[in-house]
């Protein structure tokens, strides 16, 4: 399925409490406590020439988010930053003055940040960001992960300290849940969603994911025309394009949203033109992408700057993971996790057909950024889909 953004408000600037959100300074905020993290490194953006010619297009960049920071995915940047700001924010409270990430880890920030508990709803990957940072900081953390995470994710976020939280059903009845229990409990919820009244920790969320876009451009010779952008909820597809709009202007890529087909909130949302719940069907390959409901947020920003929205199938994705594993010519070897290349999985999608290359202005001069936003989060059922473990793939292109 795709469609063109025909909203009122497409190519209107962002509110002004988005534009804040998103802009250069809180960029910059979130750069300066990523740089305070002890395993803090610049993920990788390689360029795939001969993935490129065979697509049509000028050139092909994909931003590896698989490692991290030790995490495996793009989320490391959000839950994780969240609650610092929020630690700090308390702390500057308590102690009565502005308190800087450089005081992290002194006694009396750390004092105050142990009575604090951090809770969140996760498929897989913002939970083990929101668990990470509250280790770091010396607070609890409770994770409320639904019936289709898998054992090894679950444990995965486990190894942070949080408290795991099983409930049944879907992301969206952990989410309610979550909230439900923290409310009583007093707890600080640290969701990537949002909805009426909750609004600013999602923020938060989305201003660490803007380091991707800094740290892009610092090595691109030359912007992206295209950005393709897998969403669930919409918070990661909302910040790499709000800030490529505030950075850039009238030279923004083109945004295209790309999601499964069996959980497109957004696509559905865009279609009806105002934020939308759709049906759950069958479970989705790409679980990490697996929403039913879309952030409010994310849909105030997207309706305003996401140019098109798009949805894969099973099939594509799980192509993409083994087409990434496999490069052509001298592309590198990138590990890709089943929601990992839904972004390129919609280039190839709409670079295979005459429509939608029109529709979307791609041609032979058309310069394409994908950002890889996981790694093998899960490395059996990425063995299982690939056909090798992880560690094996970079090790495949290396000469005998």
């Amino acid at each position: 399925m795709f469609l063109l953004n025909r909203h009122p408000d497409h190519r209107q600037p962002l509110t002004e409490q988005d534009a804040a959100t998103l802009g250069t300074a809180g960029a910059v905020e979130a750069e300066r406590f990523l740089a305070a993290r002890d395993n803090h490194a610049e993920t990788p953006l390689h360029a795939l020439p001969a993935l490129a010619g065979e697509l049509g297009i000028g050139a092909l960049h994909v931003k590896d988010e698989g490692q991290r920071l030790g995490l495996g995915s793009f989320k490391a940047l959000g839950g994780a930053y969240a609650v610092m700001q929020l630690v700090l924010e308390e702390a500057g409270r308590r102690l009565g003055r502005t308190v800087d990430v450089a005081e992290l880890h002194s006694a009396d920030v750390k004092a105050i940040a142990a009575g604090m508990t951090f809770a969140c709803a996760t498929d897989g990957n913002h939970g083990r960001s929101v668990a990470q940072g509250a280790g770091l900081v010396g607070a609890r953390s409770v994770i409320f992960v639904h019936s289709g995470v898998s054992n090894e994710r679950v444990a995965a976020i486990a190894r942070f300290g949080a408290e795991i939280v099983r409930i049944a059903g879907d992301y969206d009845q952990s989410v309610r849940e979550a909230a439900r229990v923290a409310a009583e409990r007093d707890w600080t919820v640290v969701s990537d969603t949002s909805w009426p009244g909750y609004e600013r920790i999602p923020g938060l969320v989305m201003q660490g994911y803007t380091v991707i876009v800094r740290e892009a451009l610092k090595r691109l010779a030359q912007p992206p025309t295209h950005v393709f952008l897998q969403a669930g909820v919409g918070g990661f597809a909302a910040a790499v394009a709000g800030h490529f709009a505030i950075v850039l202007g009238e030279d923004r890529p083109r945004a295209i949203v790309v999601e499964p087909a069996r959980a497109a909130c957004l696509y559905e949302t865009a279609k009806a033109g105002h934020p939308i719940a759709i049906a759950h069907s069958k479970p989705t390959v790409m679980a990490m992408l697996e929403c039913y409901e879309p952030s409010l947020v994310a849909w105030r920003v997207l309706s305003r700057i996401g140019d098109a929205f798009m949805t894969v199938d099973e099939a594509d994705a799980v192509s993409v993971m083994n087409r990434l594993a496999r490069p052509s010519g001298d592309d590198p070897a990138i590990v890709s996790g089943e929601s990992g290349g839904a972004g390129l999985a919609g280039l190839i999608r709409a670079a295979g057909d005459k429509k939608l290359r029109a529709a979307l202005g791609l041609d032979a001069d058309s310069r394409v950024l994908i950002v890889n936003s996981e790694g093998a989060t899960d490395p059996g059922r990425y063995a299982d889909l690939v056909g090798m473990a992880p560690e094996e793939v970079g090790r495949a292109r290396q000469p005998a």
